[in-house]
């Protein structure tokens, strides 16, 4: 088994659930959360946001599936992310879970 978190803009959200149900899983939760970017490092010339802090409405979900699950849902995140033209991309993150009830 494996957790699966994602994270993206908010404005991907159908984009996500559409995707999950794809994969094969029907159940996960997900909670809207602050994204948060530190761009003080970056020149303000090539800052898209023109400013060093940003924050955007995002959101995350948490899925716990079988592997066969996760390697079909990366497929998926991979060619949406691929085809996309924005800086912003759907976050992947999977983790093994040793016991689960």
């Amino acid at each position: 088994m494996k957790l699966v978190v994602l994270t993206a803009v908010i404005s991907f959200k159908k984009e996500i659930q559409h995707m999950l149900k794809q994969a094969g899983i029907k159940t996960y939760s997900y909670r809207d959360v602050t994204g948060f970017k530190d761009l003080s490092e970056e020149a303000l010339a090539s800052n898209w946001f023109g400013s060093e802090m940003h924050e955007n409405e995002s959101i995350a979900f948490y899925v716990v599936v079988p592997k066969e699950n996760m390697d079909q849902l990366m497929l998926l995140i991979t060619a949406f992310n691929e085809q996309l033209e924005t800086r912003s991309k759907v976050h992947l993150a999977s983790l093994s879970i040793e016991n689960y009830l």
